[in-house]
């Protein structure tokens, strides 16, 4: 196969998973419900952490950025922290378990009244899910981003939105369109002079 036609038909499969997301019933309700969570939270002073694993944590860390630095224009950082710094991760994996590892951080820093987006393209990482539960048990909203078929995370969270897709790579390329979008659609509301 040449290289012409894997790119052709890997950018028209990532066209086609967008578009089976945005026509699936009920989807662009929960991204709409997704920026009204973070838009009450940061009206209220709260902060949102975020965790996921391998590309997951990338796009986790991306979030983040976009809200404690900017997106496409200056305007006043929005309280993000991406859970898992390396120093954090090693200490709590080698004492207490990998599983632990964003609970813990949760359970240190998060209060009633911030969220947490987990992202995983299985929704069966037991890190987020324990990180979900430390999350609940303090007040803090939960939104995850999944893919397959949303695994056990589906039915943790207050808000689960599913990629329906297979591979992680499909399923991460639409996370990083929802994130954009939750970004701009924050800042519309927060920031509207931006716009």
């Amino acid at each position: 196969m040449s290289t012409t036609t894997v790119w052709k038909n890997c950018l028209s499969e990532a066209q086609e998973v967008l578009a089976a997301f945005i026509s699936e019933p009920g989807n662009v309700e929960k991204c709409e419900d997704f920026s009204q969570i973070l838009i009450d939270c940061y009206k209220a002073g709260g902060n949102v952490f975020s965790c996921g694993n391998g590309g997951s944590h990338c796009d986790a860390m991306h979030f983040a950025e976009e809200m404690t630095g900017r997106y496409r224009d200056d305007r006043a950082p929005l309280g993000a922290l991406a859970l898992g710094d390396a120093a954090h991760t090693t200490c709590v994996s080698n004492d207490y378990g990998f599983e632990y590892i964003f609970s813990r951080q949760i359970e240190g820093l998060a209060r009633s009244g911030d969220v947490l987006i987990g992202l995983s393209t299985s929704g069966n990482s037991q890190n987020v899910i324990n990180a979900f539960a430390t999350a609940k048990a303090k007040g803090v909203k939960t939104v995850a981003l999944l893919g397959k078929t949303g695994g056990a995370l589906k039915d943790v969270a207050d808000l689960a939105i599913v990629v329906p897709a297979q591979t992680s790579d499909r399923i991460q390329e639409v996370h990083i369109k929802l994130i954009h979008t939750v970004i701009e659609t924050v800042e519309r509301a927060l920031f509207p002079e931006n716009y």
